[in-house]
Parts: structure tokens; sequence; C-alpha cells
């Protein structure tokens, strides 16, 4: 279900999309719990909760006014530094939790932030004051290559093709990687290359 929705965890989904997840739970425990009940009763209303879900999902990626009357907008805790207290209270966010969101994304100081955005799905996006980020690597003037993100090559000891094609090399290539490091295919636990064909090669450990 969370798949068809596009989303991945439950953390992910909005209020509208949760309530439905868990009535369409509901409803299809109903036909495991009652022997009786023919297991169409509860296919049907799934069906139905499902289709409506699809369809609001369509319609509100289509209107902006939808969007904000069944999704809400984000809410700004924190402005130019400042905290927004009446927004703290209507979102009912204590500062308990502020800090503790801190934290947990690595700001130390709250002087540091200039921008905190309470988002739809209860996470919050923290921004910092540009002399409190860590310079990059343009701003340095440090020459850097672009080297996209890994593909993985080998699972497990298997390949997988498909992303050797994608990566620009072939089966020759792979067999001298492996030859280097003196491993074979199947002693592979983890092989990936990136966009500037280095190389991560993680060897299979004996397990006892």
């Amino acid at each position: 279900f969370l798949r068809l929705l596009g989303k991945r965890q439950l953390g992910e989904m909005e209020l509208s999309e949760f309530l439905v997840a868990s009535l369409i739970a509901d409803l299809a425990a109903n036909p495991l719990q009652d022997i009786g009940m023919p297991l169409l009763n509860g296919l049907i209303p799934i069906a139905t909760l499902f289709c409506c879900e699809l369809l609001i999902s369509s319609l509100s990626m289509r209107s902006i006014h939808l969007r904000g009357f069944l999704f809400g907008e984000p809410s700004l805790l924190i402005y130019h530094g400042t905290i927004d207290q009446r927004e703290m209270v209507k979102n009912r966010f204590t500062l308990d939790e502020l800090m503790q969101e801190m934290r947990s994304q690595g700001v130390r100081d709250l002087a540091a932030v200039e921008y905190a955005f309470l988002e739809t799905n209860g996470k919050l996006s923290i921004l910092l004051y540009t002399s409190k980020q860590p310079p990059s690597a343009e701003e340095m003037n440090i020459p850097t290559d672009n080297i996209g993100f890994p593909r993985i090559l080998v699972s497990d000891g298997r390949l997988i093709q498909e992303n050797l094609q994608k990566s620009g090399h072939d089966m020759i290539w792979l067999q001298e990687q492996l030859s280097e490091r003196g491993v074979e295919l199947a002693g592979v636990f983890l092989m990936t290359v990136d966009d500037a064909s280095q190389v991560y090669c993680v060897k299979k450990e004996l397990l006892k």
C-alpha cells in the first residue's frame, strides 16, 4: 500500500493517508476474524477506499489549494533566528521536541538556526545561517570531480548485470578488478563503482 502511494515509510505519509491505511488494515482483518463473512465483503470497501485515496492524491497534485486544504502547509517555527512562540503553541510543539530535533540533525546551538519549518508530515526542517554552515569545496576554491553516485555491481556474491552495463563497464573490467583484489565473484559481499570508476569492495567473512 505504501509503495502504491509513492511512500516508503510511515513517517512520509500524510494524516489522511495514514487514516486510510488504518481503515484498510481494519477492513482486511474482519474477514479473517469472522469465518462466516465472505471475503468479497472485505475486498469491496478496501478497493473503494483505495481508489478514493488515489483520486484525492491525484487531484491534490494538480491543485495547490486542495493540497493545502487537505494536508495543510508547513509552519515556520523559527524566523531569522527568533522562535515564533505562537506557532509553537498552535502546533503543540514543545521546546523539548525542538531541541530533540536539533540534536538529531547535528545542530548544537539554537543561535545558529535561521529558519525552522515544521513540515506537514511532522518532521522539522532546519536551515542554518550561512555563516554557520560548513564551507563548500567551491567556496574554498578546491577543484573536485563529479563522482556521481555508487552503483551496486555485486551483492552477496551475485552480479547485477544491469548496473554493470549502466556503469559503462563490462565483464572483462570486472574480472580485472576482482583479480587485483584476489577474490572471486562468489566471495564478494559488496562491490560498488561510481562515475569516476572508483571501486569499493568488501569481501565475505567466514561466519562461525
